[in-house]
């Protein structure tokens, strides 16, 4: 691992560069963006100067230019600005008394997820110049362990982006109703079968690791599809309007249920959602007709109240007191509680 100022070369997990001082990127679990995120930050206070850390509205304004492309990345950053994260940071002197309070602020108070407040303050520490070490920090592969190292050879990491099926890939699939799609793809890029409307069922290989954007969506015969356990990410839309799917189980591992991830799938009857997932965007379930039970862990701490708009049957089982339960008793939504400590089951 290399700096990127001086190009010295820096122990991995070290926060700065012995050599010159500079702070070193580092990526948050769940963000893989992280470190790009970061830099973005960085040549944004360079160009504006740092009032823009303290300034709200033009923090909001500029964010929009320096960082376009993370939609979920750059609302979570402006929504923790507005809460006043980095204006509490800098009132302490002691700056790991102000990284540990507000840390616990968007825990106890924001109902921010664990990775989720991680990924801000480790951005946040980078703009104000703090050296900081992130406990959810992606481990570089050159981390792996030096006595294992020596007795074996270590195989590179796997990419999601190391092997992607495109829409070119799956013309020609074009006219068959059931489709296998090949073992050794990692994901199944943006709008690969956005339309297909013959399509009704799909074998999805074990080496996937992530599907795209409305890769699925409006596969309005699309009936079945099991999504594989190494699965770690399904961006928003990607089952949009697949007006006939009745049944989809989602992997444990998967962090977020993102904007019109299921929206419109009219058939959904029952979801069962896994302990990994911390939100749930917008509109992620609307105008689900059928959908009648969706169960979601404690580990859910953010839901967009969008998400479940034009879900006329939709109960939703949760823990009590949950961030889940008061969100359905703020919304009106019909919730059937279990005490904590006994099991989410299905009844």
């Amino acid at each position: 691992m290399q700096c990127e100022k001086c190009r010295a070369e820096i122990t991995p997990g070290e926060p700065v560069c012995p050599e010159c001082g500079a702070l070193t990127v580092q990526n948050v679990e769940g963000f893989e963006c992280t470190k790009q995120i970061e830099r973005q930050l960085a040549a944004m206070i360079d160009q504006q100067g740092k009032e823009v850390i303290m300034d709200s509205k033009l923090f909001v304004a500029l964010i929009q230019d320096f960082v376009p492309e993370f939609d979920k990345e750059r609302r979570l950053l402006i929504n923790m600005h507005k809460a006043g994260i980095i204006h509490d940071m800098l009132e302490e002197e002691d700056q790991s008394i102000g990284i540990s309070k507000a840390r616990g602020y968007m825990l106890n108070d924001l109902f921010i997820a664990e990775h989720a407040a991680e990924f801000v303050l480790v951005c946040f520490c980078y703009m104000l110049g703090w050296p900081y070490e992130s406990s959810m920090r992606e481990r570089e592969p050159e981390e792996e362990d030096d006595d294992f190292d020596s007795i074996v050879e270590v195989a590179a990491p796997v990419s999601m982006e190391d092997k992607v099926f495109m829409p070119i890939d799956a013309t020609r699939f074009r006219f068959k109703k059931d489709i296998r799609i090949p073992d050794g793809y990692t994901k199944i890029d943006s709008f690969c079968f956005d339309g297909w409307s013959r399509l009704k069922s799909v074998v999805l290989p074990d080496s996937l690791m992530g599907i795209g954007e409305y890769a699925f969506s409006e596969c309005t015969n699309l009936r079945s599809i099991e999504i594989p356990e190494r699965v770690k990410i399904i961006k928003g839309g990607a089952f949009n309007q697949c007006s006939k799917l009745t049944i989809i189980k989602i992997p444990d591992g998967i962090l977020e249920i993102g904007d019109n991830t299921f929206a419109f799938c009219e058939s959904l009857a029952e979801v069962d959602v896994p302990p990994s997932v911390s939100s749930i965007g917008v509109q992620a379930f609307a105008g689900c007709d059928a959908l009648k039970k969706l169960y979601l862990p404690e580990s859910v701490k953010f839901i967009d109240e969008s998400a479940f708009l034009y879900c006329p049957n939709l109960t939703i089982h949760c823990y009590e007191n949950s961030y889940v339960h008061k969100f359905c008793l703020a919304h009106k939504i019909r919730v059937e509680t279990v005490a904590k400590g006994e099991g989410l089951s299905k009844k």
